[in-house]
């Protein structure tokens, strides 16, 4: 038998035109995903009043979507290096559109919860893999571009995920909310049928106790924060944290005698690689206790109306979506370390400024305020985005993308968890939020410009 022939070299990055048909594919899919984070929360009074359901009953509307992104994204991340990035990405943007039409059809909560667990493993299957499609369809040259001009559309979606709600509620019913998915998630999947990249297959087989292991580890974790921030989940949140904390334990046990583990430490052994998780999982932190406290504190301490703070909640996303492709630029040419410890440091001055405001601020002192959040944050990420990637080898993107996601969900999570703490047993909660994201902020500063002393990833 002649010997097995060597894995065909794939071309580093795709073509200007081929280039932008996949990235349009990507990035359509991605907005989707992104905006159904947050679209549904707007509808949640109309959703329980329309499915005769206690509001908080409802909130699972949105939490089994998240959840089920949690508990997913690692396997899914592990799954592409499997069978190849783009077949997870379609195959979850097919299930994505499917779900939406479930939750257009939905009768009563538990089949719309249902389906918004469907639809949430959907968008898993897209932001596992959504980093290293990025990765394969940039070359190297200009991948910092590329991560820059990634984080600009999910800022947008950010932006208008809330705003998108309220115009169609305005017009429309809730299930509308879910029916403008299924024409965007078609043109996704026509344009990515053809023009995704192709990425190596590692062969094998997913390691489904490892996937089991993630499964519960992630989401007792999840769940567990949400009962901690509960008046009367203390005991309850505990346990879940503890379990949850235990089967993360066994998992990384696991995973550390394997060559392509399903939690990438093989990935993590690399200082660079995990010094730019630390200080990711930092920036997120910092972004949801001030994303949790600031409307609260807009509301009840500065007494601006619903519609007031909205439009002085965006200023910061806005800032994001114009840092982030200018931060992508640089950083194909200047460290990371440094363009991400300036990025973190904006973002704490900014979070310092904020919780030191006097409470007779004018708008737009708080609007410059957030914009220098939303400046520093939008620096930071695009750099320490681009590192991440490259830090891994091309073979292991899929991991590399998987632990960048859930470093944003994990961040995020104790973020939010944070912050409910500090409003049941702090007195001026609100204010202690905004202190404690200002110094994670800083203290992620640190680490990030720690990195100068490491060769960067080439």
């Amino acid at each position: 038998m002649s010997p097995p022939l060597p894995p065909r070299e794939l071309p580093d990055g795709l073509p200007p035109g081929p280039r932008g048909w996949a990235m349009t594919a990507i990035w359509l899919a991605m907005l989707l995903a992104v905006v159904d984070s947050s679209i549904a929360n707007v509808a949640l009074p109309a959703i329980a009043r329309d499915l005769h359901a206690a509001a908080a009953r409802s909130i699972w509307v949105v939490n089994a979507y998240q959840l089920a992104i949690v508990v997913s994204l690692l396997p899914l991340a592990a799954l592409g290096e499997i069978i190849m990035f783009r077949r997870v990405f379609l195959a979850g943007l097919v299930l994505f559109v499917f779900a939406s039409i479930g939750c257009c059809c939905a009768r009563s909560l538990p089949e719309l919860t249902l389906a918004r667990a469907i639809q949430g493993f959907g968008a898993a299957g897209i932001m596992s893999v959504n980093p290293a499609l990025v990765r394969f369809t940039f070359p190297t040259a200009q991948l910092g571009r590329g991560v820059g001009l990634n984080a600009l559309v999910i800022s947008v979606a950010a932006v208008i995920g809330p705003s998108l709600a309220s115009l169609i509620l305005a017009h429309a019913s809730w299930p509308w909310l879910f029916a403008v998915n299924v024409p965007t998630g078609i043109a996704a999947l026509l344009v990515g049928s053809f023009a995704l990249p192709s990425s190596p297959k590692s062969g094998g087989r997913l390691d489904r106790v490892s996937a089991g292991l993630n499964i519960l580890a992630y989401g007792l974790i999840f769940i567990g924060a949400d009962l901690l921030a509960r008046p009367h989940g203390a005991m309850a949140g505990a346990t879940a944290l503890a379990c949850g904390i235990a089967a993360g334990w066994r998992l990384v046990r696991r995973s550390l005698p394997q060559a392509r583990p399903l939690v990438p430490v093989d990935l993590l052994r690399n200082r660079l690689f995990a010094l730019s998780i630390a200080t990711s999982v930092a920036s997120f932190m910092a972004q949801m206790l001030a994303f949790v406290s600031l409307p609260f504190f807009f509301q009840t301490v500065l007494h601006h109306t619903q519609v007031e703070t909205g439009l002085l909640m965006t200023p910061w996303p806005a800032a994001v979506g114009v840092a982030a492709p200018l931060a992508g630029r640089l950083a194909d040419r200047y460290p990371a370390g440094l363009l991400g410890g300036f990025g973190l440091a904006l973002l704490g001055a900014g979070l310092f400024l904020l919780a030191g405001m006097p409470v007779h601020e004018a708008a737009t002192g708080i609007v410059w305020r957030m914009a220098l959040c939303g400046l520093g944050f939008g620096f930071f990420q695009a750099p320490n985005n681009r590192t991440l990637l490259a830090a891994a080898p091309r073979a292991r993107a899929g991991a590399a993308g998987g632990m960048l996601a859930s470093a944003r969900l994990t961040g995020q999570t104790a973020g939010a968890t944070l912050a409910a703490i500090l409003f049941e047993t702090a007195s001026g909660g609100l204010i202690w939020s905004l202190w404690l994201a200002a110094a994670i902020a800083a203290a992620g500063a640190g680490v990030s410009l720690s990195r100068l002393a490491l060769r960067p990833a080439r």
